[in-house]
């Protein structure tokens, strides 16, 4: 019988983040992979992109996380450590709906792992809006949970030369948008997506960084590595009327990034047939 090697346990992890997201990401870790973690404390993550705008991400997520990882330990010496990049906008499917679009990594240099998991959900407070009166400012404040979440105040929407990002109670911001009113007639709002100024982002933190756990748990049955993971899913599920093979999900692939080794799981969603209303012969 194969022994479970511990890749993990007593080693120092770092956590490449200046917005407080080792809060969260810490105690999960440490209690799950028995870890030491620390804060980069060098490495300024707002060099690969800010959400406010001031200096534009150039990579995709996952080309900012890794660049993250990477230099983090570079410049703070760590062989692990683990990031998180997030994305705002319209869901690409509930059209219209904002979506939180959260990606987190773990790289291991001393034995060669880099493991993603990701969280596209609807859970987020992510706005904006030009405002012209304290009624609609008001408004706005209400519908994204302030102040228990921060904003962002801008004299205009691109260009601007005004910016005031963390705000986080009334005072400030009544007098701030008077400032840039006076100014401009009008005042750009939109939602602080820093972790430390938004606990609905916190949260999805928190449960993306328990599936990169869960991930790492599952360990390839060959090589034993960790992060046995679903790499794609095949259809043709039997319709239960016709027996035709319909486009849902029948199994899903999982693959071992070490040795490649795959294998097949039937039946993911809990179902051995499907419904003939999803089948393109009885319901064309």
């Amino acid at each position: 019988m194969k022994t479970k090697p511990d890749f993990f346990s007593g080693r120092r992890l770092l956590i490449v983040t200046k917005h407080q997201k080792e809060e969260v990401i810490a105690p999960l870790l440490e209690k799950a992979l028995g870890v030491s973690c620390f804060v980069s404390k060098d490495f300024d993550t707002d060099s690969l992109g800010t959400f406010s705008g001031e200096i534009a991400r150039k990579d995709d997520a996952i080309t900012t996380l890794r660049k993250k990882c990477l230099e983090g330990m570079q410049l703070e010496g760590f062989d692990l450590a683990v990031a998180t990049e997030g994305s705002f906008g319209n869901h690409p499917t509930v059209f219209f709906a904002p979506a939180n679009d959260e990606f987190i990594m773990l790289v291991d240099k001393k034995n060669n792992i880099e493991i993603i998991e990701r969280i596209l959900c609807l859970e987020t407070n992510y706005d904006s809006s030009e405002v012209f009166t304290k009624e609609e400012l008001k408004a706005f404040l209400d519908k994204i949970q302030f102040p228990s979440h921060g904003i962002i105040l801008k004299n205009a929407l691109e260009n601007w030369t005004k910016i005031y990002k963390g705000l986080t109670d009334y005072d400030s911001v009544e007098k701030l948008y008077d400032e840039i009113v006076t100014a401009t007639n009008s005042c750009y709002i939109e939602t602080d997506m820093r972790a430390l100024f938004n606990p609905t982002r916190m949260k999805v933190i928190h449960d993306v960084c328990f599936k990169l756990i869960n991930k790492l748990h599952s360990v390839c049955p060959e090589c034993l590595f960790p992060g046995f993971g679903v790499v794609g899913a095949q259809a043709g599920l039997l319709c239960n009327s016709c027996s035709m093979p319909t486009r849902s999900t029948s199994a899903n692939i999982y693959q071992c990034k070490h040795c490649h080794y795959e294998s097949k799981v039937l039946y993911p969603n809990g179902k051995e047939s499907e419904d003939p209303m999803y089948c393109d012969f009885c319901n064309p």
